[in-house]
């Protein structure tokens, strides 16, 4: 790759991780319920994503049962992640959910018998030890959010339903193309994140142009967001694209503090940096043992939310 291909690349890497993290700051805006701010950032996405995923025919194929298992655990994602931003601080519900990558190694370990190198043990003990930092910084300042210890725990299961999700996609990509698996997993969320929203009695239209705008800026957010740093991961190396990604909760975190006014603790700080230079040392150790996607696919586990 020549050097503008790459500085394209990089540029649309970078451009995608700014955009995710106004993810949060737009669900604390939709003047919805959490839930309903999952359900609109998947049915407004969905025009956009229509027409990647039948252009030429390929998404006109029947969904197979991997991706709705997908669309099951993304739901339950968006879910967790969204009551966790609305409980904790938009700094910790960020950066909780960005270990997934140390789950899914770990997942691939147990289920397809890919043995983690040493360096990933590291990054693991890293990331685990920021994320028992992050937890118990609440007690060394005033805590931020309406029940801080709950959306922190949410904040970590959530990194569980990503990783079944990551599986899930990576199993359907045998048959499907990514933004077919994209389009069907959506339909599956819109769905079953609707009957939820009704189920727990949730605000679903946004009081005023402004919620309707978050939850617009949700949706786009979803599709840029996702498929500029998809398209940037097949076209730069693994162990750059994983530190690169990690500008998601650094972003969050910097427009939490500036629009809410969410005091990042020292303490809490040193967590969030101790957590995501783990999960970049484990996506490094991890990248230099699997094989490099083809040209124009990325590997999936930064694309975030």
């Amino acid at each position: 790759m020549d050097s503008k291909s790459r500085a394209s690349a990089l540029a649309a890497l970078v451009f995608g991780a700014v955009a995710l993290g106004f993810t949060p700051i737009f669900v604390r805006l939709t003047e919805t319920g959490p839930v309903a701010a999952g359900f609109w950032r998947l049915a407004l996405a969905m025009p956009l994503l229509a027409p990647m995923a039948f252009r030429n025919g390929v998404g006109g194929a029947r969904p197979n049962r991997v991706v709705f298992i997908a669309g099951v655990f993304f739901s339950l994602d968006l879910a967790f992640w969204h009551y966790s931003i609305r409980l904790t601080s938009v700094a910790n519900a960020t950066v909780l959910s960005n270990l997934t990558p140390i789950v899914v190694t770990i997942a691939g370990w147990w289920m397809f018998r890919e043995r983690p190198a040493r360096a990933f043990v590291i990054g693991l003990v890293m990331g685990m030890a920021g994320a028992l930092i992050i937890a118990l910084a609440h007690r060394t300042g005033a805590p931020v959010g309406a029940n801080p210890p709950l959306g922190d725990l949410l904040g970590l299961c959530t990194t569980l339903w990503y990783a079944g999700y990551f599986l899930a996609v990576r199993q359907a990509r045998g048959s499907q193309g990514a933004a077919a698996i994209m389009f069907w997993s959506s339909l599956v969320g819109v769905v079953l994140l609707g009957i939820t929203m009704l189920a727990l009695r949730e605000d679903v239209i946004p009081a005023s142009l402004a919620g309707w705008g978050a939850c617009l800026g949700l949706g786009l957010v979803h599709v840029c967001g996702q498929g500029s740093i998809a398209w940037a991961l097949g076209r730069l190396p693994a162990a750059t694209a994983s530190v690169v990604v990690l500008i998601q909760p650094a972003v969050a975190a910097f427009l939490g503090w500036m629009l809410f006014s969410e005091a990042i603790l020292p303490m809490q700080a040193a967590g969030a940096v101790l957590a995501l230079a783990g999960v970049a040392v484990a996506q490094w150790a991890a990248a230099r043992q699997t094989p490099p996607p083809p040209r124009g696919e990325g590997q999936g586990w930064g694309c975030g939310r």
